[in-house]
């Protein structure tokens, strides 16, 4: 599995992150998507997101498509403070 992680700082409220990420899951088929989590840190302003997608290529074409672009600059950023950190790469599974 290939995917990102995002640190940032967040500037909106908690449910209205929880409310446009639910927006985004339900209101589209995005190929080879597994799984996105949220983590909103007790500090209560570092958020992490994790994504995961089925292959590199997969999540490239999200990463490079127009619309995702455009949804991020006016619907995702705006709860953030700042830009926040991204970091790609291979995810590994160590369940038992």
């Amino acid at each position: 599995m290939y995917g990102t992680v995002m640190i940032g700082k967040l500037k909106g409220s908690r449910e209205e992150v929880i409310r446009v990420s639910r927006e985004w899951e339900s209101g589209r088929d995005v190929p080879g998507h597994r799984r996105s989590d949220t983590l909103f840190s007790d500090d209560g302003t570092t958020i992490v997101v994790a994504v995961q997608f089925d292959s590199k290529e997969q999540y490239m074409a999200l990463a490079d498509a127009p619309e995702q672009d455009e949804w991020w600059r006016t619907v995702m950023a705006p709860l953030l403070d700042g830009e926040p950190t991204w970091i790609d790469g291979t995810w590994e599974t160590t369940e038992r």
